[in-house]
């Protein structure tokens, strides 16, 4: 993320209302910064969610909390065979990928944000994703963030990521979609959804490690794979 990016979020960030900024005042940290660690650029696997939460606040950096650590962990067992030991190299596997969010603000109460500002954010998003990434695979994680790449699409596009999230191999199968660039140009990417890995998540929470590596293996993610 260059400085005339970081400008545009922290500008439209000061134009919308339900930051979280209890929990930015409660760790010092500011409420109009993006929480955005994009990882590698020529990173061949992304990670995308909803937005951040309290420990991403806290650290700065996506992908951090409890649904974060579940993702972390997966991906230590697939690149080293054993358990992650402990936060700090959570932290640093980290750099081998690329992360982003729908939104990279905490939103007030931990509800996903509205489509209106999803759709305010979304040229700032769309515009790391195709420029300062070179990969095109993203493991997204639950509902908000697949349906994402529906924004400003046609309608049959739309319909096509809507049925394709109602199928029931939708953590198995991958989709194709398209975002456009600056130029009107369709940039192509690889969605591999899962669900969201929040603890709240009762239906899905002790499944995914497994759906997860599951994404991992069949993506050939291993040590000396892990680029473009």
């Amino acid at each position: 993320m260059n400085d005339t990016q970081r400008a545009a979020f922290r500008a439209l960030a000061g134009d919308i209302d339900g930051i979280d900024t209890s929990v930015y005042a409660r760790f010092a940290a500011d409420p109009a910064e993006p929480v955005i660690g994009l990882g590698r650029a020529d990173a061949r696997i992304g990670f995308f969610g909803r937005d951040p939460g309290r420990d991403e606040v806290r650290y700065g950096e996506p992908f951090i909390g409890a649904g974060g650590q579940l993702v972390r962990k997966t991906l230590y067992r697939t690149l080293y065979g054993g358990e992650l030991p402990d936060f700090e190299t959570s932290r640093s596997i980290g750099g081998d990928f690329f992360w982003v969010n729908t939104v990279p603000y905490k939103p007030a109460g931990n509800k996903a944000w509205s489509m209106k500002i999803k759709r305010r954010f979304h040229p700032l998003m769309r515009a790391l994703l195709i420029d300062a990434w070179q990969g095109r695979d993203l493991i997204t994680l639950g509902r908000e963030a697949f349906l994402w790449f529906g924004i400003d699409r046609p309608k049959a596009e739309r319909d096509a990521i809507e049925a394709f999230w109602q199928s029931e191999t939708r953590f198995s199968d991958a989709l194709t979609v398209w975002l456009a660039d600056d130029d009107g140009r369709d940039v192509a990417f690889r969605l591999h959804p899962l669900p969201h890995p929040s603890p709240l998540n009762a239906t899905w929470y002790k499944r995914f490690p497994d759906l997860l590596a599951a994404r991992l293996a069949a993506l050939d993610v291993r040590l000396g794979h892990l680029t473009v």
